[in-house]
Parts: C-alpha cells; sequence; structure tokens
C-alpha cells in the first residue's frame, strides 16, 4: 500500500476509533492520495483554494470592480451536465430503487468502484467536507462528509451547504453523518501533469447505496455530479432516510406570501428541473400590495411538528442555478445575487473581465471568449455560454431571502403546488379539495423535459413532479390513514379560497407562444369564477354545468350522463 503524506487540519477531539475517522482511513487506503486536508469552511481557507485553482488554470477571477471575489470555470466538454444514465439505485432489492431509476445488485456494483477508486487520488490531494444540509442543529437537518480530490467542489460545497468546523463539531459529539466519496478518476503519476479540469470523459459512476446511506462518485467534476450536497443526498438518499422516518425531502421551491392586508401563508411548489422553480422562488409580485420572499428555490425536507403542523427547511445554503436565459427582466433577483462571491460554470467571458450568457442582455457583446476557450462573435455559429453553464450563488445574497430560511425550526406550511412547464394547452392553475387530491393532481401532470446535455424538449406525462428518486408524499399520508389520524388533512387544508365557495379552475398565466388571435380564451372565461365574490374575470354568458361547450340549445346532460367532466365536482372538462 502506498503510504500517505501530510494530514493537514485533522480534529484532534476524534479518536482513531471514532467512526469518522475509521471511515476516512479506510478511503485514504483504498484512493492514496498523497496527502489528507480536513476542511475548516473558513474564509482564508477559501481564498486559498480559489488562487489555487486560479494557478491551476481551473479558475478565471474575474474583473473585481464589476464581479468581486468571484470566477469562472470551464469544464470538459464531457463533463457538462449530470448524467442520469450513469446514475444507479443500489438497493437491496431491485423493486426499492423505483421504476424511472437505474438498478444494479450492490455487491457487484462495489467490486466495480473498489476497482475504479483503487489508486484513483494518487498524486492529489484528500479533501475532507464535513457539511450541515439545513441549518446546523436544526431537528429537520441532516450532517454528511464528503471526500473529494477537487478543490472545485470544496469551494462549491462551501456556497452550497453549511460547511465546515461547526458540523464537524456535531459529528464529534456522536450525531449521525452520511458518507459521500468523489473522485475526478484521473490519478496522476511522478512528472504528471494535471489539466484544467481533470475528469475521466469516457468512465462516470454516481452510485448510491440507501440500505447503508452511502454514495459514491466517480469521474464527473461537475454539478450534482460531484456536489453530493445536492441531488445524491438531499434527494436520493435523504427521500429514503425520509421514508424509513415518517418525513419528506422533495424537490420543491418553498416562498413567503404576504398579502396586503398582513396575511402570510407559507408555500411549496414542486417543479421538475427547468420549468421554472427559481424564478417563481425569487418571484417579484406586480401586483400592488403583495410581496413574495425566498426560503428556498430547488429542495425542500418537511417533517411534522409536535403541533401536527409540517414544518419545512431549505437544506442548501446556496444556489446552483442555470444561468441562460436569466435576466432582469426573468428574474431580477437572481441577476441581484451574483453580484459577488459567486462561482460560474461555462459562462462567456467578456472583454471586461465579466461573465455574459445567452438571454442575459437583449444583444450579444461585440466579441466574447466562449465556454470552450475561444473567440466569439454574434456571427458565431454556436452559443457563447453553454445550455447548462451554472451559477453558484450565496442564499444570503438574495434580496428577497425571507430571514426565517435560517430558522432551525422551519417555517410552517400551508399549501403544496404542483408545476410544470408547458408550451400550449395547460395554462390552469387547479386547486385540489384536499390533501390526498392534490397528491392525485401531481401525480398526472405532464411537463416539457429539457435534456440538459442535448437541451431537447418533449413532452411528457410521467407522474413528473412525484417522479423523486424514492417519492415521499404518499408514504406518510398512507401511514397517517392507517393509523386512523387526520393529522395530515387537519393541518394541510385543502384550499386557500372561503369555505363554502366553488373550487373550480383559476386562470394563472399564458405563455404566449402562439399569436394573440390564435389563443382561445372563451373556454377558460366560461369558468372564470374565483373564490370571493367580485374576484371574476370578464366570463361570458353563464351556462348549465352539465351544457356542451359551445352548444346552444336546450339540451343538457343528465347528472349521470358521460363526459360530465372533471374529478368531483366543480371541476369541468377542458378543451
Amino acid at each position: 500500500m502506498t503510504s500517505i503524506g501530510a494530514v493537514v487540519g485533522q480534529p484532534r477531539g476524534l479518536a482513531d476509533s471514532h467512526p469518522l475517522i475509521q471511515w476516512v482511513n479506510k478511503v485514504a487506503a483504498l484512493t492514496t492520495p498523497d496527502s489528507i486536508y480536513w476542511c475548516d469552511g473558513s474564509e482564508a481557507e477559501n481564498s486559498r483554494l480559489c488562487q489555487q485553482l486560479v494557478d491551476a488554470g481551473t479558475f478565471i477571477r474575474l474583473n473585481p470592480d464589476i464581479k468581486p471575489n468571484s470566477f469562472l470555470a470551464r469544464s470538459d466538454p464531457s463533463d457538462v451536465a449530470r448524467v442520469e444514465d450513469r446514475t444507479f439505485i443500489c438497493s437491496a432489492k431491485e423493486e426499492d430503487a423505483g421504476p424511472t431509476n437505474n438498478w444494479r445488485d450492490p455487491a457487484e456494483m462495489r467490486a466495480t468502484l473498489n476497482g475504479l477508486f483503487e489508486g484513483s487520488m494518487r498524486g492529489r490531494t484528500m479533501y475532507v467536507i464535513p457539511f450541515s444540509m439545513g441549518p446546523v442543529g436544526s431537528p429537520i437537518g441532516r450532517l454528511g462528509v464528503e471526500i473529494t480530490d477537487s478543490a472545485y467542489v470544496v469551494v462549491n460545497m462551501r456556497i452550497m451547504t453549511r460547511m465546515g468546523t461547526p458540523a464537524l463539531n456535531e459529528i464529534a459529539k456522536g450525531a449521525e453523518f452520511v458518507p459521500a466519496v468523489h473522485s475526478v478518476g484521473m490519478p496522476l503519476g511522478p512528472g504528471d501533469e494535471d489539466c484544467q479540469w481533470p475528469c475521466d470523459a469516457e468512465t462516470k459512476y454516481i452510485v448510491h447505496f440507501p440500505e447503508t446511506r452511502e454514495i459514491w462518485s466517480f469521474g464527473s467534476g461537475y454539478g450534482g455530479n460531484a456536489l453530493l450536497g445536492k441531488k445524491c443526498y438531499a434527494l436520493r438518499i435523504a427521500s429514503v432516510i425520509a421514508r424509513d422516518e415518517g418525513w419528506l425531502a422533495e424537490h420543491m421551491l418553498i416562498i413567503k406570501v404576504t398579502a396586503p392586508d398582513g396575511r402570510v401563508k407559507h408555500i411549496t411548489g414542486a417543479f421538475p428541473s427547468a420549468c421554472g422553480k427559481t424564478n417563481l422562488a425569487m418571484l417579484e409580485p406586480t401586483i400592488p400590495g403583495w410581496k413574495v420572499e425566498t426560503i428556498g428555490d430547488d429542495i425542500c425536507w418537511m417533517k411534522f411538528g409536535a403541533d401536527g403542523k409540517l414544518y419545512a427547511i431549505n437544506p442548501e445554503a446556496g444556489f446552483f442555478g442555470v444561468a441562460p436565459g436569466t435576466s432582469m427582466s426573468t428574474n431580477a433577483n437572481a441577476i441581484r445575487t451574483l453580484y459577488a462571491n459567486c462561482i460560474y460554470t461555462n459562462c462567456a467571458l467578456t472583454d471586461d473581465g465579466d461573465v455574459w450568457w445567452e438571454g442575459l442582455t437583449k444583444e450579444a457583446p461585440a466579441h466574447l471568449i466562449d465556454w470552450n476557450g475561444n473567440d466569439w462573435t454574434p456571427a458565431s455559429a454556436t452559443p457563447a455560454a453553454h445550455p447548462n453553464a451554472r451559477f453558484t450563488a450565496p442564499a444570503g445574497q438574495d434580496p428577497a431571502i425571507d430571514p426565517a430560511w435560517e430558522d432551525p425550526a422551519g417555517v410552517p406550511i400551508d399549501a403544496i403546488m404542483f408545476g410544470g412547464r408547458r408550451a400550449s394547452t395547460v395554462p390552469l392553475v387547479r386547486e385540489g379539495f384536499d390533501w390526498e387530491h392534490g397528491v392525485f393532481l401531481g401525480s398526472i401532470m405532464s411537463r416539457r423535459v429539457r435534456d440538459d446535455r442535448q437541451v431537447a424538449l418533449r413532452s411528457v406525462r410521467d407522474a413528473a413532479v412525484l417522479r423523486l428518486q424514492h417519492g415521499g408524499l404518499l408514504g406518510p399520508l398512507a401511514r397517517d390513514r392507517q393509523q386512523g389520524r387526520r393529522s395530515t388533512a387537519a393541518h394541510l387544508p385543502g384550499q386557500l379560497v372561503p369555505q363554502g365557495r366553488e373550487r373550480q379552475v383559476h386562470v394563472a398565466r399564458l405563455r404566449r407562444e402562439q399569436p394573440r388571435d390564435r389563443v382561445d380564451l372563451r373556454p377558460l372565461l366560461r369558468r372564470g369564477r374565483c373564490g370571493r365574490d367580485g374576484d371574476r374575470f370578464p366570463a361570458g354568458p353563464r351556462r348549465d354545468r352539465h351544457q356542451r361547450p359551445g352548444h346552444n340549445g336546450g339540451r343538457s346532460r343528465g347528472p349521470s350522463s358521460r363526459g360530465s367532466g372533471g374529478v368531483g365536482r366543480g371541476a369541468g372538462r377542458h378543451r
């Protein structure tokens, strides 16, 4: 076995028998790094690592007068997005992986990984990153430790999680943690020169072992493949823990909405990736008197409190957002968040040392350096920024952030939304009658899908917003009913309009991808009644609910006729 060199920063309070020390030593023996570095999360450490990345050519320091303490990275062209086809759930039983995930036998996968990770960190430093998902000490939060041979991962994890000594102190006291191992898969021999973006262009594995709560990632240095606190932990592993313990780990935004009269509601929203979660989470209302504040834009952990109410936290500490399309017109608060202390990946570089991407401004600059490092002009045939270019930004810099986003107890949830991105057909918001009906509506929604690498769009109907790695909404509800309790329904009201009013379909917003004269609003306006008297769209003549749309005669359908529409009362068929 190759001997390990210097070990820097190992906490003195941890005995050799502590599970964390034993695990770190075991991984080091397998991967044989040149040295081990324990991260403390300090500003001094971050500055030193960022400068190290600049010296290595991985980072370009942006103009400090425009973007203070911010950096641009360019990845290898083979490493630009999550690799879902190389992502595996290695549960003991194949059926436990779910119908939409890739499964491999755990023993076979461990044998594969042992071969890949053997000596994988040779010539590199092994970083030990203790982190907390959610505020440290939160009853909803969890701890983790990621081992990586990438300094790029370290500085991104510092933004995306509560990383460093406070989390390590909790682990030292005996708190459980999720172990995660990451390697770029590019060991260095004596005299080998490193490259700007080390990775294995051919071989990538992102593997989860649900029963042992482990994450192993090999070959990629990018985003969710390498920042293992994000999708790997916060959704895939956390949803298994949540399922076993009776809470929820979901792909949801969290917002606080304040009405003109001072009423406050906290709402979560389940939207697939690239369907506008971040834009909605940072919404600036145009209706006078209303206010929206951000708590989280991507992932939501929820747990029932002692009072029976559902409380939620944002387990992340930063935003890992898609840059292209983000602008002052689409998400002004996101742009304001990016003023400093950010990391940009695969964006274009301007001549004055700033970043640019498609959609940021109405007109592109006359000259840029594109994400591949080549000269670019508006006449170029390829995009200046990669379509999946990203920014990593501290959530605390969001001008719309709710101060309660750091509350360890979380915020009480009043409503849950399910949504998706559609080009046409469904410019509607439908309100569920109750918790069960709301989950059903979410399970049947369709969406537009974007492939991060191919940027192809298609519409699918695949229980999109409930298609979370292990799903969590139905389990707690089923257990609640089996135990003869109705706490879920009691504390998650099925409506936000006064009791006794009709609950029909409310028009929310039309995405106008057709000329105005081709958008027929009449079927919607006929059903335009909202919850309160006076809150109506300028609807046409009312008709009997059983009368056929567009039928002027007196013939109406009887209550038992087929096609009376919708699910339950007041939910007509859409045409």
